[in-house]
């Protein structure tokens, strides 16, 4: 019997096999094959897992953004400020200030009344026949100024700002503001008259029926009645407590009873306590308005005492020693009155019809520079067509071969002069040694022939230097040359090139001229552009920064002023805090945006602000400081952040008035300093005197604003505004008179001579 033949697996069935096979495992082997529970298991193919895309990178901040949304710089800090009053809103040390002994005597309150008094006078000292005066003379004045020390500024600015309100006699003595009425119930003849008015109307009513009431009375009626009785009887009581309390307070309306203080305005009645009694009745007059009540009683409460006699010398007493805040804000109440009058709104017509006219010729002086810049550019491309440039990377190329070449020679000349060094000190070894007081006649004659030779060596090295520079100069030579082969020129267009030249340098003439005008005429604009103060800007935390020379007025005050030599007029930045809604909204926000800056920058606006102000900070709008110092003012352009909205727009102001500002800063310092030194020779001598001196009465303390007077008021009006105006000159006399007096002369001196 036959076996069947076993034939070989296929490859397939022992890939089958292999499958269940130890190599073709394909679970763990402490798992049972069937899977869990018995039951086989197939593995499903798993699909890729794609990575979550990322998202894009947020795009880049355009900037400038908000300026509080910047982060805060490390160690950056704006520079200090100084404060001109005696309580700052922050405890500072003392500063160290030229004009500190009156700043003692100023109350914050009032520092905003200063700034805004001293830009009125000296934006408007045309209007007023006022010389400018610097803000440190003004300061000094409102202090000073008492019976013993009199001073010319301070008399002149009252009454040059009075002059305005009311028109002179001879101009027809207009009154040119808008003042309350006053009510006249006080004169005995009125009082008389209304006496007999109200008689004679009774009587006629007596004489009348009465009136029968066309309805009945009703309750309701006579109630009614009675209430409107009752109100207008509560209302002159109260009205008769007013006008008591205000007498008890000063007593201005019994100065007013006998005094016209607008008429003696119009006769210009201003010596011996004149315009202090005028101020005091135009204050009284203002009082009756709701506006200016509360501060023109204050003011008249100290001018015009309860227990005082209201006669003018009490008057001129009083105002002599008043306190300087009280007169800064008298004076502020009267510079404000004169924006009201047709002399100052026609003076900002004219300078704003003056701007318009600057303007187009600004525009008419920029044309002119622009068609000169073409006309230079079209011949320019003339002269080219003549004679082309050289090619600058032709001239680049020459240079970089030159240095190289200059380095290479350097270096060979640098090898040889040390290689001959090393020869000599070779030979120096075999020379025999001499003595060491002198040496053998041989060695001298050696040491001749060593010197010579090294001359005649040193002659021949910079010889061959010469040859190699000429040798280098050979080629730039030969370039040059067939440059000027290649573009000789003949006599004619020789002469078309150098007229080409002359033209092109009168056109550069032109735009040069042009750009002058160009500046003179912006310079003019920002003179005439009074109408308001223009701010710098404002920082990251809402303050404003001013400079009050910006505009409006001459950087130095007026070049004819008796005080023009300080070179100033303000000569500091002043900054003012934030007014109250930038306050509420910016820096003292809401709690949950408070909480929210505060995760961002891990601080509040309020305490970045105490951080980044340095501890000198102003925090409303009735709060000043400034910078006098040019140190400072570098360091706040530095401080200040270009990226924001409003620090940009600062920034940019102050770089380009920076060289103006620096320079009337340091000229403040030396026209203070210069009176500090004179104050200290002063001293010295007193000090140097002799003690019989000492018996003498002390000489009053020189004040540098007693050095300033009124010299436009002299030149246009012949006296200055505080005396009155000198008598009319004498008519001349006719030809025909003068014939007879001289006739009369010689017939009296030929009967002298006969007699």
């Amino acid at each position: 019997m036959r076996l069947p033949e076993l034939k070989p697996a296929t490859k397939h069935q022992k890939g089958k096999q292999s499958q269940f096979g130890i190599k073709g495992l394909k679970w763990p082997l402490n798992e049972p094959v069937n899977g869990v529970d018995g039951l086989i298991q197939h593995e499903q193919p798993r699909a890729p897992i794609r990575e979550p895309t990322p998202p894009p990178p947020p795009p880049p901040t355009k900037y400038p953004i908000e300026d509080l949304s910047l982060p805060p710089k490390e160690g950056s800090v704006r520079p200090r400020l100084k404060f001109m009053c005696h309580d700052p809103p922050v405890k500072i040390e003392p500063e160290i200030d030229e004009s500190r002994p009156f700043f003692d005597k100023i109350d914050m309150a009032t520092v905003g009344a200063f700034l805004e008094t001293w830009d009125t006078l000296n934006v408007y000292c045309e209007i007023f026949q006022l010389d400018s005066f610097t803000f440190d003379d003004f300061v000094e004045t409102m202090s000073v100024a008492s019976e013993q020390v009199k001073v010319q500024l301070f008399d002149e600015i009252h009454c040059s700002v009075l002059k305005v309100l009311v028109d002179s006699e001879r101009e027809g003595g207009k009154v040119r503001i808008n003042l309350p009425e006053l009510e006249d119930e006080y004169s005995d003849e009125e009082e008389g008259e209304e006496e007999d008015d109200e008689a004679d109307e009774g009587q006629e009513a007596a004489a009348e029926p009465e009136e029968k009431p066309k309805g009945r009375a009703t309750r309701s009626s006579l109630a009614k009645l009675e209430a409107e009785r009752l109100a207008a009887e509560a209302a002159a009581a109260e009205k008769e407590e007013i006008r008591a309390e205000q007498e008890s307070r000063n007593r201005a309306e019994e100065l007013m009873r006998e005094f016209d203080w607008i008429d003696h305005l119009r006769k210009r009645n201003f010596s011996n306590g004149g315009w202090e009694r005028i101020m005091v009745g135009l204050l009284h007059q203002l009082s009756k308005d709701d506006r200016y009540k509360e501060s023109c009683e204050e003011l008249l409460e100290e001018l015009v005492p309860a227990d005082s006699n209201p006669t003018q010398e009490v008057i001129r007493q009083s105002y002599a020693e008043l306190d300087v805040n009280c007169r800064v804000k008298a004076l502020q109440i009267i510079c404000l009155l004169t924006m009201q009058t047709k002399a100052v709104r026609g003076y900002m017509e004219d300078c704003s019809e003056t701007m318009t006219k600057y303007r187009k010729d600004r525009i008419e002086w920029q044309r002119q520079k622009k068609q000169a810049i073409e006309d230079v550019r079209q011949l320019h491309e003339q002269r080219r067509e003549l004679v082309p440039d050289p090619d600058p990377y032709e001239q680049v190329d020459a240079n970089v071969v030159k240095e190289e070449e200059d380095a290479k020679m350097a270096d060979a000349d640098e090898s040889q002069i040390d290689k001959e060094d090393a020869e000599e000190g070779n030979d120096e070894p075999s020379q025999p040694k001499g003595k060491r007081r002198g040496r053998a006649p041989a060695d001298k004659k050696k040491k001749k022939d060593t010197e010579l030779e090294k001359e005649k060596k040193e002659k021949e090295k910079e010889k061959a230097k010469e040859k190699e520079k000429e040798k280098e100069k050979g080629p730039e030579k030969e370039k040059e040359k067939t440059r000027k082969e290649m573009i000789k020129l003949t006599s004619q267009q020789q002469k078309q090139y150098n007229k080409i030249l002359k033209e092109i340098q009168k056109k550069e003439d032109i735009i040069k001229e042009c750009e002058d005008e160009v500046a003179v005429i912006e310079n003019d604009l920002r003179e005439a552009d009074c109408p308001r103060t223009r701010v710098l800007g404002k920082d990251r935390f809402w303050n404003r920064y001013y400079w009050f020379e910006r505009n409006g007025m001459p950087y130095g005050g007026l070049p004819t002023s008796s005080t023009a030599a300080a070179e100033y007029a303000n000569g500091c930045i002043w900054v003012q805090g934030p007014d109250d809604m930038e306050r509420e909204g910016y820096i003292d926000g809401p709690p949950d945006l408070q909480n929210e800056y505060k995760a961002k920058f891990r601080m509040t606006v309020s305490e970045r602000k105490t951080r980044e102000e340095n501890g000198t900070s102003v925090f409303t709008a009735r709060q000043w400081g400034y910078i006098s110092e040019p140190e400072d003012l570098h360091a706040l352009i530095k401080w200040l952040d270009p990226r924001g909205f409003n620090e940009l727009k600062l920034r940019k102001e102050l770089v380009n008035y920076k060289e103006k500002i620096a320079k009337h800063m340091e000229n403040r310092k030396k026209y203070l300093a210069g009176e500090e030194d004179k104050d200290k020779k002063d001293e010295a001598v007193t000090k140097r005197s002799s003690s019989r001196i000492w018996d003498k009465t002390p000489e009053p303390p020189t004040y540098r604003c007693l050095q300033w007077e009124n010299t436009m008021a002299l030149e246009e009006l012949g006296h200055i505004h505080s005396d009155p105006p000198p008598p009319p000159r004498a008519r001349k006399q006719t030809k025909k008179r003068e014939a007879q007096t001289e006739a009369a002369g010689r017939g009296a001196a030929k009967s002298r001579r006969r007699g």
